[in-house]
């Protein structure tokens, strides 16, 4: 990030939190520029507007993208530009926080100031990074496949894509073998756990149709085993991992948790 970065991020922020008071961006950057009663023109780093529907009320924001606290000389700076400029409110929004002289006159002025700064160490302490939960998975598995085919003639043992097998019934219609083994999982789920579980599922006058060996088996039922596992899944996730910046207003005491997909949550 850079202070040109950190002026954008800024204007997003509050026009975002702002948006369902009726808060707008009248404008930010180095265009953004108001001429003071003294005649000279003031840099704006972003400047809002607000309407209660009867007055408008102005809010200008500095920005100090900076590796030190930010003193009393700035906040003395953003007062004087706002009295000249006729802005009804002013903030300072800096990286690395106030000195107490700088927070001391920003109260007697009635500046706002706003610490936004990237997520540092200390800043997780009493943040739960990882959330473990205990939880089951519960798995059908298939221990056989039973196929009883018509006649003496005995079905010859291949290796088989289950999705190119087909169950061709005594109507002509033919559905996917794969078809029978989702019900058959559907149907595990429903019995306890650890128990072996048998169905048998009728086929009289079908065929089965190997669609690799083009082969045709006339039979009469197909059965399935098959039980309900359990599984312990010690699943664990940082549910809060995500947070990139955060925000503290220090007057009103308010924290906020920004996201690098632009989320923000207030803590």
């Amino acid at each position: 990030m850079d202070w040109k970065n950190y002026e954008a991020i800024t204007k997003y922020i509050y026009e975002t939190l702002g948006k369902e008071s009726g808060v707008k961006i009248e404008g930010y950057g180095n265009n953004c520029k108001v001429k003071g009663k003294s005649g000279v023109e003031h840099q704006i780093d972003v400047l809002t507007n607000h309407s209660d529907g009867i007055h408008s009320y102005r809010t200008a924001i500095e920005c100090k993208y900076w590796k030190q606290k930010v003193n009393k000389d700035i906040v003395m700076k953003v007062s004087n530009i706002i009295k000249d400029a006729g802005i009804n409110k002013g903030v300072i929004v800096s990286k690395q926080g106030f000195t107490q002289d700088g927070i001391s006159f920003a109260k007697y002025k009635n500046i706002g100031l706003v610490e936004l700064k990237e997520m540092e160490k200390k800043d997780w302490v009493g943040r739960g990074r990882i959330l473990s939960i205990k939880s089951w998975v519960r798995r059908p598995k298939i221990l056989n496949v039973i196929i009883d085919n018509v006649g003496e003639k005995k079905m010859e043992t291949e290796n088989v894509v289950i999705d190119t097998v087909k169950v061709e019934l005594n109507n002509g219609k033919k559905l996917p073998l794969i078809n029978y083994l989702k019900t058959f999982k559907m149907d595990l789920h429903k019995e306890k756990e650890n128990r072996i579980i048998r169905k048998t599922y009728p086929l009289k006058g079908a065929n089965l149709i190997n669609e690799q060996t083009n082969s045709r088996t006339p039979i009469n039922e197909i059965t399935f085993i098959g039980v309900l596992t359990i599984i312990d899944a010690n699943i664990k996730f940082k549910p809060v991992d995500q947070i990139w910046l955060i925000m503290k207003s220090i007057f009103e005491e308010r924290s906020f948790t920004i996201s690098q997909k632009g989320v923000i949550r207030e803590d």
